[in-house]
């Protein structure tokens, strides 16, 4: 590994118990994340999830005293009932903490969850949900984090590199059960993979025949038309933005087989094109994002 190599693990609060943060560290994971979602116990029990506020601190307490110095905090808003101060309030208790990053995202009924099947009552509207917005921009700008993603905070030097990575369209290995692979084919194109997800069936796929790769539950080549949409969809997250330059070392293609969809998102004023080939979404395209992505759509 590089010196500099950030090494991530996932953690949820309620199971601080099964981790000893300490030996993580001293294995050579330099960067935590903590699930947390919300200081509040009454929405925590809401949410489903199995710890509390207390247990939260807790956590963070543990991986500090571990030697971790780098850590992320998941924090949801526009939660059932949710009001603007509460909102606030959750942020606060986040921030107390001194966390080096913030993902801070709107709760989203996701299909085939419980919430997705029997969404809750009483969910916050659209305008309090953006009041909740930007009263907690403002807050976490206050406190030293800068956005660099649609739902990403960092302080100076701490973005996450791991996520960078996924948004700018770069490759990545998927190793162990469930594992997910995106590579770059040295002839071009782009080549997907995943390992089946049930330990056991992953590994007697791999002790069968490593050259059959029975360990792969899917694998596919990327045409490049989905390559284009897949690099837009991902890059378009950044307030950066992307560079024509990558667009091609990414995808394989000519900038110009997507002209007329950034010519519609520029005239929609959702896109501004820098004479240097740069290209980034506009406040109303950040705001907007599923209309400026669907743009790119094959």
């Amino acid at each position: 590994l590089a010196a500099d190599a950030e090494v991530t693990l996932e953690a949820n609060p309620g199971a601080i118990e099964h981790c000893d943060f300490a030996a993580y560290r001293a294995a050579g994971i330099n960067r935590l994340s903590l699930g947390v979602q919300s200081f509040d116990d009454a929405q925590l029990k809401q949410l489903g999830r199995v710890h509390d506020a207390a247990a939260a601190v807790a956590a963070f307490a543990k991986a500090r005293r571990a030697g971790f110095d780098n850590i992320n905090l998941d924090l949801m808003y526009a939660l059932p009932e949710q009001t603007v101060t509460a909102a606030l309030a959750d942020l606060n208790a986040a921030l107390e903490l001194g966390p080096e990053h913030l993902s801070h995202y709107h709760l989203t009924m996701e299909p085939g969850t419980r919430f997705g099947k029997r969404p809750p009552a009483h969910l916050p509207d659209d305008e309090t949900s953006w009041q909740m917005l930007e009263a907690c921009q403002a807050r976490l700008a206050e406190a030293g984090f800068a956005r660099y993603e649609i739902s990403a905070y960092a302080r100076p030097g701490r973005r996450c590199a791991h996520n960078l990575n996924y948004w700018r369209y770069g490759d990545y290995l998927g190793i162990g059960a469930g594992a997910h692979a995106k590579v770059s084919l040295a002839a071009g194109g782009v080549l997907r993979y995943a390992k089946h997800a049930k330990p056991a069936r992953f590994q007697s796929g791999v002790a069968a025949d490593a050259d059959r790769n029975d360990s792969l539950a899917m694998s596919a080549q990327i045409d490049p038309a989905n390559a284009e949409f897949e690099f837009m969809l991902n890059n378009l997250r950044l307030l950066d933005g992307f560079s024509t330059t990558e667009f091609t070392a990414r995808t394989g293609s000519d900038i110009r087989r997507i002209q007329k969809a950034l010519d519609q998102a520029v005239s929609k004023g959702l896109l501004v094109m820098e004479p240097e080939g740069l290209g980034r979404p506009t406040e109303l395209g950040i705001r907007f994002l599923d209309d400026l992505q669907a743009l790119f759509l094959p």
